[in-house]
C-alpha cells in the first residue's frame, strides 16, 4: 500500500501558462513570490516558432522558447538550485517524485497531457507542466492552470503513462525541484533576461525562428486552405492555440506586454518603457490575426488569410523593431 503524503499551502492562482504556472507554485513554495508574467519574461520565454514537417496534420505556430527553457533561464537568472531528474525507469521516476514530496518540496513534472483525467480535450502534448503537491493510493495531487481547473487530481496510473509518454516535445519522466532564495539584483536580472530574449529573436539560428519566422508564416498562411485535411477544424483550432492554449492571449504578446510593464516600474530605462509601448500595440494585432485565421476556416474565404498575412508581416517589422530598441537596455 502506498502512503499518502500532502505538503500544505502549495498554490499559484490564476496561472495561464503552464510551465510559469509550475514554476510559480514551486517558487511561492519557497517563499519567492513573482508574477507569471514576470516569470515568463525572466525566463527569457518569448519567441517565434513556424513549425511544418510531412508528418504534422497542419502547422504549429508558437511564441514560446522549448520546454522547461524558461525554468532553467529563471533558477540562473535569480540563483536558484535547480535539481533536474530524468529516467527511463518509471519506478524510479516516481521515487524521485516521492522522495521529494515526503522531504516537504512540491515537484514539477514535463508529461503529456493527453492522459490527464482533468484534461477533457485530449490532444498529445508532450510540453505539458504541472507541480505535484501530494498522493495517497490511487490519486496524484496537481497545480495546473486556471484553465485546467488549478488544483486538480488525476489517477496514479494516468500520471505514470502521462509521465513515461514518447514523441514530440516529450522527456523522460522528467522530475524537477527548486531550492534556495533569490540571491540575485531583481533589476540587474531583469536588464540581462530582457537583452538575451532581444538577442536571440533578433538572431534566430533558422529562418522559422524569431522575426524571420514570423515574416516566413506571413508566406504561408495564405496557402492553409489547400494545406488543411479539414479546414473549418483545422483553421480555428490553430487560431484557438494562439490566444487560448495556456498562452495567456496573443500567442505570449500580452503576457510579454505586461511583464515589461512590470519592468518599467522597478528599472528606469527609457528602452524597456518604449519596449513595453511596443508591444502593447503588438499584442492586440496577433489577436486580430488570429481571428481572420479562424474566420476563414469557417467561411472558406481565402481573403481573411490574405488579410491575416498582412498582419504578420507588419508584425515580423513590428516586433524587430521592439527587440531592437529593447536590446539596448542591457546596456
Amino acid at each position: 500500500m502506498l502512503a499518502g503524503m500532502l505538503i500544505e499551502n502549495v498554490s499559484f492562482p490564476g496561472g495561464q501558462h503552464c510551465e510559469t504556472t509550475t514554476l510559480g507554485a514551486l517558487l511561492r513554495h519557497e517563499g519567492l513570490e513573482l508574477s507569471e508574467p514576470m516569470l515568463f519574461g525572466l525566463g527569457e520565454g518569448l519567441s517565434f516558432v513556424y513549425w511544418d514537417a510531412k508528418n504534422m496534420g497542419f502547422p504549429f505556430l508558437g511564441g514560446r522558447v522549448k520546454p522547461a527553457a524558461i525554468t532553467r533561464t529563471v533558477a540562473d537568472r535569480l540563483g536558484l538550485t535547480l535539481d533536474v531528474r530524468e529516467t527511463a525507469s518509471t519506478r524510479k521516476a516516481w521515487q524521485n517524485v516521492t522522495a521529494a514530496i515526503s522531504a516537504g518540496r512540491p515537484v514539477g513534472l514535463q508529461l503529456d497531457s493527453y492522459h490527464l483525467d482533468h484534461f477533457t480535450t485530449k490532444v498529445h502534448f508532450g510540453g505539458h507542466f504541472v507541480a505535484m503537491y501530494g498522493y495517497d493510493d490511487t490519486q496524484a495531487h496537481l497545480i495546473d492552470t486556471e484553465q485546467q481547473g488549478g488544483a486538480v487530481t488525476t489517477s496514479l496510473t494516468s500520471l505514470e503513462r502521462a509521465r513515461n509518454e514518447r514523441g514530440p516535445m516529450t522527456a523522460r519522466n522528467l522530475s524537477f525541484t527548486i531550492t534556495g532564495s533569490m540571491n540575485r539584483n531583481l533589476s540587474d536580472a531583469i536588464r540581462t533576461a530582457i537583452a538575451n530574449n532581444a538577442h536571440a529573436f533578433l538572431n534566430p539560428p533558422i529562418a522559422n525562428l524569431g522575426h524571420r519566422g514570423i515574416a516566413k508564416a506571413a508566406k504561408q498562411v495564405p496557402k492553409w486552405l489547400d494545406r488543411a485535411a479539414d479546414p473549418s477544424r483545422d483553421l480555428p483550432l490553430a487560431a484557438l492555440l494562439m490566444e487560448r492554449g495556456g498562452t495567456g492571449g496573443s500567442l505570449f504578446r500580452a503576457m510579454y506586454r505586461d511583464f515589461l510593464a512590470e519592468c518599467a516600474d522597478i528599472v528606469d530605462d527609457e528602452n524597456i518603457r518604449a519596449g513595453h509601448q511596443l508591444y502593447a500595440e503588438i499584442a492586440p494585432r496577433w489577436t486580430e490575426a488570429s481571428h481572420h485565421i479562424a474566420a476563414a476556416g469557417e467561411t472558406g474565404d481565402p481573403s481573411h488569410l490574405t488579410r491575416a498575412a498582412a498582419i504578420l508581416t507588419e508584425l515580423a517589422d513590428a516586433e524587430r523593431r521592439a527587440m531592437e530598441t529593447l536590446s539596448k537596455s542591457g546596456h
